[in-house]
């Protein structure tokens, strides 16, 4: 479906920089991540559930590397796996240097952390010699002790400058590939602090609401504070911090930013809460959508509407969608357009035709159209 002016949203202009082969800011998609919460040094464990995030879609995904047995696991964890893997360090850069070296994309660390100037020199010397970059992660929960002195208190001024302190220490060891968070579980300080920020800097921005709680709270908490940063061009890549499956994170990620036409992966199932209207069980027959249709990653959109008051109006504006109708049966729409009468037994298994053709079709589309815009450029 085309997208109306009114829904544009201009994102903040940041340089570019790569975690492996993954573009980060500029006019690259905003990538979608999450973290393992395994222990790392248990390599089946830790590939087993790196692997499941990239079959949701996960564009990078995080290790903790708290000790060397993490740090040297790191280097078969990252032959195992296709995605981008960023190493989480804190306070031993000695772990940096062993991850950098391991083969992780990216490091996560604070260098005012890690101690002595020298020590800064050497984690950067081996992101370099690694092709290796950096994300600066300033966090409310952790602020440095003169800052808060000063401040006396987490806020958005003190979690600037604990971020431009940091960015001194890599820009002056001649290290440009950076991006940068300033989380906290707080939404207001979040997004307060991410709107100083994206004006101080002209790096990539990483969005999350740290701690934000378990799945339902946590999502909600997610997507005010990632929605609103979005919604004003502010972010170019995402966590969503949740006491849950990570797997989760991948999912809830990409719904953000579905919502608000900035990336689609999958199905985008719209559906109404049901009422005395309807006429089948919408609830239960859009849990089982979901699951059926979770395999699907060609961005369509399917509208699953209880009667005619708001179906058809819905789904005129998706690829597929059924319209409740009374007496058993219901309309199905193709394009916009009502198609056919379908009865409500067996319109599960009929929807899920319908949108895995559908999904064929568009995929076919978009290779034909990839190869004339080469044989244009050839």
């Amino acid at each position: 479906m085309s997208i109306r002016p009114w829904r544009d949203i201009e994102r903040r202009k940041s340089r570019q920089i790569h975690v492996g082969s993954v573009p980060v800011g500029g006019d690259a998609p905003i990538a979608v991540q999450s973290m393992t919460n395994t222990i790392t040094s248990d390599v089946k464990a830790t590939v087993e559930q790196i692997l499941q995030l990239e079959e949701a879609g996960a564009d990078i995904v995080r290790v903790s590397c708290p000790d060397e047995a993490s740090s040297r696991a790191l280097k078969e964890i990252v032959a195992e796996v296709s995605v981008p893997i960023v190493a989480d360090i804190h306070f031993h850069y000695k772990r940096g240097i062993e991850a950098a070296e391991a083969g992780a994309a990216c490091l996560r660390i604070n260098p005012g952390n890690i101690g002595s100037p020298e020590r800064v020199r050497e984690v950067v010397k081996a992101a370099k010699d690694n092709n290796c970059s950096m994300r600066i992660g300033v966090n409310a929960g952790s602020l440095e002790k003169h800052l808060l002195e000063r401040f006396g208190e987490p806020c958005p001024e003190a979690m600037v400058e604990s971020a431009l302190e940091h960015v001194r220490l890599l820009e002056d060891n001649d290290f440009r590939e950076y991006k940068i968070s300033v989380k906290a579980s707080d939404v207001f300080l979040t997004v307060a602090a991410y709107h100083a920020l994206s004006e101080a800097v002209d790096c990539p921005l990483h969005l999350g609401i740290t701690e934000a709680g378990g799945l339902m709270s946590g999502t909600v908490k997610s997507s005010i504070g990632l929605g609103a940063l979005l919604w004003a061009g502010i972010g170019d890549t995402i966590r969503v911090s949740l006491s849950a499956d990570p797997v989760e994170e991948i999912k809830v990620g990409f719904d953000i930013l579905k919502s608000l036409n900035l990336r689609h992966r999958g199905v985008n199932i719209i559906s109404c809460p049901s009422c005395a209207r309807q006429g089948f069980n919408v609830i239960e027959t859009v849990k089982v959508l979901e699951g059926r249709l979770a395999h699907i990653t060609t961005p369509m959109s399917l509208s699953v509407i209880g009667c005619v008051v708001n179906g058809p109006g819905e789904a005129a504006q998706t690829d597929v969608g059924f319209t409740g109708g009374g007496a058993g049966s219901g309309m199905v729409y193709v394009a916009g357009l009502p198609d056919h009468k379908q009865a409500n037994d067996g319109m599960v298994d009929h929807l899920v035709h319908l949108v895995e053709e559908k999904a064929v079709e568009i995929e076919a589309a978009r290779v034909l159209e990839a190869e004339a815009a080469q044989l244009a450029g050839d």
